[in-house]
């Protein structure tokens, strides 16, 4: 299958309009052909157009799917081949619900590069993922404009803390705390709280559904992705390896010579498209 520079080539022999779109279905039918499997590919292109306010996950993004698995065979299950920053909490709830309802649990997560934060999530809700050496996923604890939600929350336990052991401390955590707005601690604890509790619905119904430990399994993968504590930092990119020491069911692209030619195919189209368009999302 062709590298990064042998798509490029490819696209540029294309004649007429619109080279990128009919390169990259040529590739998505030879990826769904191998695989028997419908194929969708949710990708952003926000690395490349880091400032385009659309490029996350949000409730825009429902219409694509619903137009994109109209009339798709139901009984051969979806690969979704995700790139993606995250996005809106909502959103991936909603998206995860309908797939849910279109494929029930019969669905792959493939990530050629990263899925982070919601996508993460996403993935999460699949029966297993596949990922290679070059694949990351990130930590899901959620954000208030780009603010920590499991930061703010150790933050003011910290303050409890110190203040009850130092008095003299009141006027510096005084000046911290006044900062934020009227129950927003208490909003940080609801967004963590339902992160936590649709991972853990996810994997205990879908990649661990019928195993006597899911909600044990499942309780340990969730504490280690939404750790701000072990994690550090929002967009710390978690390997493979990783991923695996959590107890998530991540398969090795490279297991499979051909998928694996495949999948990273269909990525550099899409990267492609991205780097020589105007196209943000797909």
């Amino acid at each position: 299958m062709p590298n990064w520079n042998e798509v490029l080539i490819e696209l540029q022999k294309e004649a007429g309009l619109n080279p990128q779109d009919r390169v990259r279905r040529r590739f998505l039918a030879e990826l769904s052909n191998y695989t028997k499997r419908n194929v969708i590919v949710y990708y952003s292109g926000w690395l490349q157009k880091p400032n385009h306010a659309s490029a996350i996950i949000d409730d825009n993004d429902m219409n694509g799917f619903m137009t994109t698995i109209h009339q798709l065979d139901r009984a051969k299950g979806l690969d979704l081949i995700l790139h993606t920053p995250g996005g809106n909490l909502a959103s991936v709830e909603s998206l995860v619900d309908y797939l849910r309802k279109m494929f029930d649990t019969d669905v792959r997560a493939f990530i050629p590069q990263l899925a982070m934060s919601a996508g993460t999530m996403l993935a999460c809700s699949c029966k297993e993922i596949v990922m290679g050496k070059h694949s990351f996923m990130g930590p899901i604890d959620p954000q208030f404009n780009g603010i920590s939600a499991e930061g703010v929350r150790e933050e003011f336990e910290k303050a409890i803390k110190e203040v009850k052991s130092d008095p003299g401390a009141i006027p510096i955590w005084r000046e911290i705390i006044s900062k934020y707005h009227p129950t927003f601690i208490g909003d940080c604890e609801k967004a963590i709280e339902w992160s936590r509790s649709i991972v853990t619905k996810w994997l205990t119904t879908g990649m661990f559904n019928g195993n006597a430990k899911s909600e044990e399994i499942a309780s340990k993968i969730v504490s280690a992705l939404s750790s701000h504590t072990s994690t550090l930092s929002h967009n710390r990119q978690i390997p493979m390896s990783d991923l695996q020491g959590f107890g998530l069911k991540v398969v090795n692209l490279e297991d499979d010579s051909v998928l694996q030619d495949l999948v990273l195919t269909v990525h550099h189209a899409y990267m492609h498209t991205f780097s020589t368009t105007l196209v943000w999302c797909v």
